[in-house]
């Protein structure tokens, strides 16, 4: 799967769409891939393929909410079946912070001590 990493008029159709994923994303659009399609506010998308007798457009709108809200972030790229279903959901994944520091347990600026003394009573 590609996606097309510009907004698109929506009014394009199998040509116009075949154009974009052929000279846009230079791919080949009768390879088989899907061709993922968003417009400029970011509420409606469209996927182009080609199965072995045709083309086939599927297109969903968002009733609220945007699949792309920040179009500087987006560009021209593959991506896998989880991408697209969360995209489709209206999803973004971001990574805002890393979830753990490579090489110490211990937060910065903080001692923790190796062992665990033992005490007897």
């Amino acid at each position: 799967m590609f996606l097309y990493g510009k907004p698109v008029d929506m009014r394009n159709s199998f040509t116009g769409l075949y154009a974009l994923a052929r000279h846009g994303l230079q791919q080949d659009p009768l390879s088989g891939h899907l061709f993922v399609f968003v417009n400029r506010r970011g509420t409606q998308a469209r996927i182009l393929y080609f199965d072995r007798s045709g083309w086939c457009i599927w297109a969903k709108r968002l009733e609220a909410g945007c699949f792309i809200s920040d179009w500087a972030q987006v560009s021209h790229r593959e991506m896998d079946w989880t991408a697209l279903k969360l995209m489709l959901e209206g999803i973004e994944p971001r990574r805002r912070a890393k979830r753990y520091a490579h090489g110490s347990a211990a937060p910065a600026g903080t001692s923790m001590p190796l062992t665990t003394p033992v005490t007897s009573a």
